[in-house]
């Protein structure tokens, strides 16, 4: 009976496929990619001129921006965990390809830009010579798996979950029957920590680390998703049953959901015409597995890090932060880090906040903060720039609205300029476009691109501003602050945000969050009086 229900929605929303379904009937991704090599021996003009192609290079991680020299990337880093091998290649392919570029994404993955056609194979032969592939990274396909950046070094966390990661990723990885076959892209989490380090919620399929009679396992959160934050499944899962789990999930979504309006045809759609608990009743008659209801969730805590630069980890280990601006990275820069870790017998961690970390011995921290490096990114050790995210930008998306990630670093600058404030924490995430790719829904402040007027009636780039938003919560509680303004008077209202922060902070406090002193305290009327709206 729970199948049929499933069927039942499916058959409604069904009846008429969309192009790009169509596409997927006709040929197999899999025939594509065999012979890429000879494909891209051809010339760029008679070769990437349909759709359909543009749909399979999406299979291999790759964008087409519209000339033979511009294509895009996306490069699959598991967990945002580089061994120093890895970022010792991707700094050198980098450099040889891709005119020494590197954007660090929301999933603690890398992209690089201004690749060439001809060049494309490659690429990614010399990626697979240490491990690395960027196969199912695009298009209809499951996105980089994240987890903490501090996975089996965190104090808090008493679960391992990289281990686990890779059963996930064994299920569909370069797995021919899940090759962009799903009715649209699918994001997976997975975190043993208490502290939420990875956006956990933000995914379609999370497990997020619970306890049930003194058993650690983990709550599963199904249906997140850019606005929409992951909902809860009632289900406990031990470790061991995470992979059936998943499988189970994927295997549901794959069969029975929407493959009409593309705008619509994410797994929280589905979940919203069969409900949750119809849902979980299929996912344990799939698998088979008896699972109980979940337990007490123990990701309670949102991620801190204070002026110094490093967290403290368990066995003598430390983690030592380079801010990277909006993710705006280069191939010249990692080199020097996995030379850095290589040097201290360390590890580079990517971050979902597009940064990263090195992982090394405590007593290595301050010959590290005396290299090149980290000088060279220390300016960028403030609140403004330590929590900050922004999308790729109209530069590189057609959807975008706004530039972005100039727009970020501004703003960030501004704001350390004329608000200086040396102890709290503030996330600024900022999104090109309504489509929210820079996750500005879960931010403290969160900025979405859109046109605007400036004081003398012209249009002009402008953003609307959000309050509240909870990272660390399953709810999103994202509050719009005000209407499309433009980007000058933004930096003014933020100003006098911050303004407040700072006013109210409690001196005798060592540390309090923006959101701590000021989303918690005030109601959003009275912080839009205080700022003159």
């Amino acid at each position: 009976m729970t199948m049929q229900v499933l069927q039942e929605a499916h058959n409604l929303r069904n009846k008429k496929i969309n192009k790009i379904e169509k596409m997927k009937s006709e040929q197999d991704p899999m025939e594509f990619i065999k012979t890429f090599e000879d494909f891209c021996k051809g010339s760029y003009e008679e070769t990437v001129n349909d759709s359909h192609t543009k749909h399979f290079l999406k299979c291999l991680g790759l964008y087409d921006k519209g000339t033979s020299e511009t294509f895009v990337i996306r490069i699959r880093i598991p967990g945002g965990q580089l061994s120093v091998e890895q970022a010792l290649k991707l700094a050198q392919c980098s450099k040889k390809y891709g005119n020494d570029y590197i954007d660090i994404t929301t999933r603690g993955q890398v992209e690089f830009r201004y690749l060439k056609f001809n060049e494309l194979p490659l690429l990614l032969k010399d990626l697979s010579t240490v491990g690395i592939s960027a196969i199912q990274c695009a298009g209809d396909n499951f996105r980089g798996v994240v987890t903490s950046p501090f996975d089996s070094y965190s104090k808090t966390s008493p679960i391992e979950t990289m281990p686990l990661l890779k059963e996930i990723q064994s299920v569909f990885l370069e797995q021919e029957a899940w090759m962009g076959t799903l009715p649209r892209k699918f994001n997976i989490a997975i975190l043993g920590d208490s502290i939420n380090t990875c956006n956990i919620f933000g995914n379609d399929c999370a497990f997020a680390l619970a306890s049930k009679n003194g058993e650690i396992g983990f709550n599963l959160y199904l249906g997140g998703k850019v606005g929409v934050q992951a909902r809860d499944l009632n289900l406990f899962v031990k470790d061991h049953q995470v992979k059936e789990v998943f499988a189970a999930v994927i295997s549901l979504y794959k069969e029975y959901g929407f493959r009409d309006n593309r705008n619509k045809n994410r797994l929280t759609f589905l979940l919203d015409a069969v409900s949750l608990e119809e849902f979980a009743k299929a996912i344990k008659e799939h698998s088979k597995l008896e699972l109980p209801q979940a337990g007490e969730l123990l990701v309670k805590d949102e991620f801190t890090l204070d002026d110094s630069s490093t967290i403290e980890l368990k066995d003598g280990k430390s983690a030592i932060h380079f801010g990277i601006p909006s993710g705006i990275f280069c191939g010249s820069d990692l080199e020097q880090a996995a030379l850095l870790a290589q040097k201290h017998d360390g590890v580079v961690r990517l971050t979902y906040e597009q940064s990263f970390y090195i992982i090394t011995n405590t007593s290595s921290i301050e010959d590290i903060k005396q290299s090149s490096l980290y000088k060279k990114y220390d300016s960028y050790h403030n609140i403004y720039f330590n929590n900050q995210i922004a999308c790729a930008g109209n530069k590189e998306c057609s959807f975008g609205v706004i530039p972005g990630k100039p727009d970020a670093i501004n703003m960030a600058e501004y704001l350390n300029k004329n608000v200086p404030i040396e102890d709290g924490k503030v996330r600024m995430y900022w999104s090109a476009c309504p489509k929210g790719c820079g996750i500005h829904g879960v931010a403290d402040i969160g900025f979405e691109g859109a046109k605007a007027k400036d004081e003398e009636g012209n249009s002009c780039y402008g953003v609307k501003i959000f309050l509240g938003g909870k990272a660390a919560s399953s709810i999103l509680e994202a509050r719009q602050l005000t209407k499309a303004v433009s980007i000058p008077k933004a930096q003014e209202l933020t100003a006098k945000l911050l303004n407040i922060y700072k006013e109210e902070k409690n001196e005798n406090e060592t540390f309090e969050s923006f959101d701590t002193r000021v989303l918690s305290s005030l109601a959003i009327e009275e912080i839009q009086t205080r700022i003159g709206l």
